[in-house]
């Protein structure tokens, strides 16, 4: 199976700057796929304005892959559904989530290729034993079949640490469109933007961020090295991020603004302000005062208070709102309502539950 590239217009798209939810998992009480809003999720991504969505992954829980609820497919499916059925006249990039060995990550692959999907996210999680070379073949082989988005996982929630060589030899497999960088840690950002400065393919890979604790300052910097003699500039253009597949309007709405002044040299330091703001609210969300042990309960947590879920459910049982974290989410509507789009949800909803 050939890899299909990316139209001309996806890859504009995607280098201008997308806002990619990282798709939820609606579940009824009894744990069971609920197709009605699963589909309204994505339904709402599309008409916030967001540039694609990401299915599949982290925050549509690992265990959809467990043979007990064999939901992997008819999850991306019904995403890939509802983005056909939308007909847009507007690029649009439908990501699958990808991982495990090298067999297992081949099989997710062609199960997205044949649902119709443009990329996958290759998660380097799980695979802890792993040289940096047999994660660099298993990229290789993946890219094969499928455009890969490349994905820097913070070590708290199952990511490792590697190196800047790595970064440098996986910016060069050809099929390699895109790296989402979530080290959630400064030098390690640092590392992949400075191997992709430094790679013959820097011009084709586009850089998003997943570090959900500095979403706003990642968007608006320019990153400026020297290499072989000539400086290269560098952009993070755009978010995958499962902080984006709540209040998602607000966050087409953020992206579109910062494009408007990414590139001015007098840029106003109310972007340090609210660069925070969103980092406060993430961590109501993703609840790192308990080691991100209620980040995907968070995320429901918001979407069932505006309609988009029926509860908090998860797969695994265990995984249930930390003690606290529901008045955090009240304490983030009552300080920074201007961030939350429950105005549009409510205008909206019902359509999108039809």
């Amino acid at each position: 199976m050939a890899r299909k590239p990316l139209s001309s217009e996806q890859v504009k798209a995607l280098h201008d700057g997308l806002v990619i939810p990282a798709q939820p998992l609606a579940l009824t009480e009894d744990r069971k796929l609920d197709e009605r809003h699963q589909r309204a999720l994505t339904r709402y991504y599309i008409a916030a304005g967001a540039g694609g969505v990401a299915v599949g992954v982290h925050s549509t829980q690992f265990e959809i892959r467990e043979p007990q609820f064999n939901l992997y497919e008819p999850v991306l499916k019904l995403a890939a559904e509802e983005v056909d059925r939308a007909n847009l006249d507007r690029p649009f990039l439908k990501i699958a989530g990808i991982c495990g060995p090298t067999e297992q990550a081949l099989k997710e692959a062609a199960t997205a290729v044949r649902l119709g999907y443009d990329a996958g996210l290759v998660s380097m999680g799980g695979l802890k034993e792993w040289t940096e070379e047999q994660h660099l073949e298993r990229i290789r082989a993946v890219a094969e079949v499928i455009n890969v988005v490349g994905f820097y996982l913070q070590p708290s929630v199952g990511g490792r640490i590697f190196s800047f060589n790595f970064w440098r030899q996986l910016a060069e497999i050809e099929g390699v469109v895109a790296i989402k960088i979530a080290p959630f840690n400064r030098y390690q950002t640092i590392d992949v933007v400075r191997a992709v400065c430094y790679s013959s393919r820097r011009e084709e890979i586009a850089l998003y961020t997943g570090n959900d604790d500095n979403i706003v300052n990642d968007l608006l910097t320019t990153y400026r090295f020297q290499v072989d003699g000539k400086t290269v500039e560098k952009k993070i253009v755009g978010g995958l991020l499962g902080h984006w597949c709540v209040w998602t309007k607000k966050a087409v709405e953020l992206l579109e603004e910062v494009k408007q002044v990414r590139n001015d040299a007098t840029l106003s330091a109310e972007w340090l302000t609210r660069n925070i703001e969103v980092t406060e609210t993430n961590a109501a969300f993703f609840d790192p005062a308990h080691n991100f042990a209620g980040c995907i309960p968070g995320i429901h947590e918001v979407l069932r208070r505006q309609g988009l879920m029926l509860g908090t459910w998860c797969l695994n049982p265990h995984e249930v709102l930390s003690p606290g974290q529901s008045e955090e989410i009240d304490r983030m509507y009552a300080d920074y309502p201007h961030l939350n789009d429950d105005d549009f949800v409510k205008a909206n909803l019902s359509e999108w539950l039809k």
